[in-house]
């Protein structure tokens, strides 16, 4: 469900419902936080980390771009927390973007100053898990952003495709 971004940059947030069958909501968390196995799963990572910067975990992530186009990286802060809503579990995960002066921008890569992500997995009263996510980051550069809103807008999809194989694979592994 695309909505038009408050500012005047073409750009859209969305908000996404799906479900991932056979995965359940505690494996889901542990694929979608688990940083390493991440960069096995997910083929546009081109660098992930965590740094703890004056007391503060901070994520380091390069995406990778096609080419013609720069990569992009993000740096954020990222929370997990389970709740207890009405006697339903509900795993939220927020991450926003922010500037971190020891982590500063890299030639020939995009920052993306811009990024907001809110994720709520709970049981889809099955085998599987109910999966809420909002999302948002401008990409910046001179990507048109008919472009960037397509990309967007089949790349959260195939992404919640991936993570659902990818939790298959993590509970062989685990």
């Amino acid at each position: 469900l695309p909505f038009l971004f408050p500012q005047q940059s073409g750009l859209y947030e969305y908000k996404i419902f799906g479900g991932l069958a056979d995965c359940p909501p505690k494996l889901c968390v542990d694929v979608y936080m688990d940083l390493d196995y991440r960069k096995q799963w997910d083929q546009y990572v081109k660098e992930l980390y965590e740094k703890t910067y004056d007391g503060e975990k901070i994520i380091y992530w390069e995406v990778k771009y096609p080419f013609p186009l720069s990569n992009r990286d993000y740096v954020y802060i990222r929370e997990c927390r389970e709740m207890d809503v009405d006697g339903r579990k509900i795993w939220v995960v927020l991450a926003e973007s922010v500037s971190v002066p020891q982590c500063p921008e890299k030639p020939g890569i995009i920052r993306v100053k811009s990024y907001k992500q809110s994720l709520a997995i709970e049981s889809d009263g099955k085998a599987g898990s109910k999966v809420y996510m909002y999302y948002f980051d401008n990409p910046g550069g001179m990507i048109p952003s008919w472009l960037v809103n397509w990309a967007a807008k089949s790349g959260v999809p195939a992404f919640l495709k991936d993570m659902q194989k990818a939790c298959c694979s993590y509970s062989k592994s685990t």
